[in-house]
């Protein structure tokens, strides 16, 4: 059986195409890109952009140990939603991914459970302790695609370069959560104005800022490279700049609430408006925003953190860090990046897609004649509000529910087969 995917506008950021093609799909993969293409099914795309399937390489499914949160496979369908077809998994579950048993567990239930491709990152040092760095080749051989102690920054340097050396020798990549904690510790929202005014301890810029300066010069003296996760200052985003221009090995992502909220958001004691690091001021957006436009920042990555309304429906100082993303990725970069001027459609396809793969070596990203068929087809135009039941999540800690947004995902498909329909859910 064939499917050809006809009268939409393909756009494919490997190659730079942004042009009006069709893509049969046989078999699971993509084998032909051209006009005019026939199937034994079709699959009309009139209106519609069509791209490959998107790649977020920073997200918390909860599984093992807290899946009332989230599951793999709930995960898997939030991200198909979003027109995700490609995840990377934090490893700060319960108990934390740190060894070869855990990392082939998430692998074999993500074959068994879900609907996407879920790609375990394990962590960096034993049980996310920051005191004796993991067996990283065998978690590689294991299937982690990358290594992380994200939630938590390695606190000794030297340690931290060990690590580093050893990611690089068995060539594997480096996610990096740079955050001092004694310096951020008791904090809970961005210091500043609004944690003033609400009475809340804040979490300093400075906090971010030295570890992504400090990390960076543990890779570049270990020659190796480092991912900035979750960029969210104009100091951050210029230091990870200056790092580019002198040689360094460093790629950085941020996330879709970093260049659309400011800590404004947090009014009213917002618990869905809590992040680590925290949502910061119309000058952090500003620089984010032309981190992106001058490739300073490489990918968007969603930093998606499942909590239940339970734990986030208590004191602001109280709540866990963390929101939900992937269902609503695509539209605020349409909405926030795109709409406004900053940065094409096309471009917006390679931060959510091929950025994020090329940082962790994934065959993704990228449609060709022989590629497998994980696509996104969404419509561009399409303005839709986010409602807190709307979430294939099985949570629903986003700030943005309330808000319009223009660009909605109308198919979704892994290998060839159309996981997501927006006609059926």
């Amino acid at each position: 059986m064939s499917l050809a995917i006809i009268n939409g506008h393909f756009i494919n950021p490997a190659d730079n195409t942004s042009a009006p093609l069709d893509l049969l799909v046989e078999n699971g993969r993509v084998t032909k890109i051209g006009r005019n293409l026939k199937g034994n099914d079709t699959l009309d795309a009139s209106g519609y952009v069509v791209c490959p399937g998107f790649v977020d390489i920073h997200c918390h499914f909860r599984e093992p140990g807290a899946e009332s949160k989230e599951t793999i496979a709930s995960g898997s369908q939030a991200a198909a939603h979003g027109g995700v077809t490609t995840v990377v998994t934090m490893a700060n579950t319960s108990p934390a991914i740190d060894n070869a048993g855990l990392v082939e567990l998430v692998i074999r239930r993500a074959r068994e459970e879900a609907c996407i491709r879920v790609l375990p990152a394990a962590c960096a040092t034993k049980g996310l302790g920051g005191t004796e760095i993991t067996e990283m080749a065998d978690l590689k051989n294991a299937g982690a695609v990358a290594v992380t102690d994200d939630g938590r920054d390695v606190s000794s340097s030297a340690l931290m370069r060990r690590a580093l050396e050893y990611a690089n020798m068995v060539g594997i990549p480096f996610l990096s959560h740079c955050e001092d904690e004694l310096l951020a510790e008791g904090g809970a929202m961005n210091e500043g104005y609004m944690a003033a005014l609400m009475g809340i301890p804040g979490i300093p810029k400075a906090a971010e800022e030295i570890r992504i300066d400090r990390n960076i010069r543990l890779a570049e003296l270990a020659g190796a490279h480092i991912h900035i996760q979750h960029v969210s200052t104009a100091a951050g985003v210029d230091i990870i700049r200056q790092a580019k221009k002198r040689g360094a090995r460093v790629t950085a992502e941020s996330a879709p609430h970093y260049f659309s909220l400011t800590d404004e958001a947090t009014r009213g004691f917002n618990t869905n408006a809590k992040m680590n690091p925290p949502l910061r001021e119309e000058e952090d957006i500003t620089a984010i925003i032309e981190g992106f436009k001058d490739g300073t920042l490489d990918c968007i990555a969603t930093d998606h953190a499942p909590h239940t309304p339970t734990e986030k429906r208590v004191e602001f100082g109280l709540a866990p860090f963390g929101i939900i993303g992937l269902e609503t990725s695509l539209a605020l970069t349409i909405t926030h990046l795109v709409k406004p001027g900053h940065i094409s459609l096309e471009h917006a396809v390679r931060l959510l897609s091929l950025g994020g793969a090329e940082v962790c070596h994934l065959d993704a990203g990228n449609l060709y004649e022989g590629a497998p068929a994980d696509i996104a087809v969404f419509n561009p135009d399409t303005l839709w509000t986010v409602l807190a039941d709307g979430f294939a999540s099985k949570s629903c800690n986003s700030p943005f529910i309330g808000h319009t947004l223009q660009g909605k995902v109308v198919y979704t498909l892994c290998g060839g087969e159309v996981i997501y329909s927006a006609d059926r859910g």
